[in-house]
């Protein structure tokens, strides 16, 4: 399968892009973790065995939603089951798994990530941990979409993170939120036992969020500080 000039340009270098940025972050180490963003009926997904802290815009296939290589030259992610079922099942338009430090410690020893602090809920509120299977099969996949229902972001037991979102920038943001929570839950934790926000105090945050516009900048209106 050869490269085509037209066949998400685009698309290909904002994911690696994405890649590098979240591997200077230390999101991404060596060649663990893979992204992907949809367009149509297509896939840009970062290929396998690349080092993603490195990735060019040629390191990035094209797929169908088949599973089928229509741009490329090199073989995409083992992970590529997980990333076309959730575009089948979740309609979203960016797919980012990670193996950041923070998630996957977690993930070694939580059943869950309780929502321990208001920003948790812009990805669904508590975090589920997807039973662990072996990567690049389709019980990992099945598992994962199964935590993700109704959510934005699930942990992989003894293995990393996955988040979506529908941009790309959307799924790094809350890449970036997901390991921040990990490690204020680790900081917590290590201090004593983390409080869990209930239902009623998390649905306080979202009819205040709701009233302020909470994450949107806003003009000051005459008359008004």
């Amino acid at each position: 399968m050869t490269d085509s000039s037209s066949a998400l340009v685009q698309e290909r270098a904002a994911v690696a892009d994405v890649c590098r940025r979240l591997g200077a972050a230390g999101l991404l180490i060596g060649t663990a973790g893979n992204v992907s963003v949809r367009v149509g009926d297509r896939v840009a997904v970062t290929a396998t065995g690349a080092v993603l802290a490195q990735l060019t815009a040629g390191q990035v296939t094209v797929v169908d939603l088949d599973g089928k290589v229509v741009a490329g030259t090199l073989q995409p992610t083992s992970e590529l089951d997980l990333h076309l079922g959730v575009y089948r099942r979740y309609g979203a338009g960016a797919v980012v798994h990670t193996h950041a430090p923070m998630a996957t410690a977690l993930s070694c020893v939580l059943d869950e990530l309780p929502c321990i602090h208001y920003q948790l809920l812009a990805l669904g509120g508590t975090v589920r941990v997807a039973p662990y299977a072996t990567f690049g099969t389709p019980e990992l996949a099945e598992s994962v979409l199964a935590a993700l229902d109704g959510r934005s972001a699930a942990l992989l037991a003894n293995h990393g993170s996955v988040t979506v979102g529908p941009t790309l920038d959307k799924a790094v943001e809350n890449a970036l939120l997901l390991e921040w929570a990990c490690g204020v839950y680790q900081h917590a934790a290590a201090l004593g036992t983390p409080r869990v926000l209930d239902e009623r105090q998390q649905l306080a945050v979202i009819e205040a969020a709701i009233a302020r516009n909470y994450g949107t900048t806003q003009t000051l209106q005459e008359g008004k500080p």
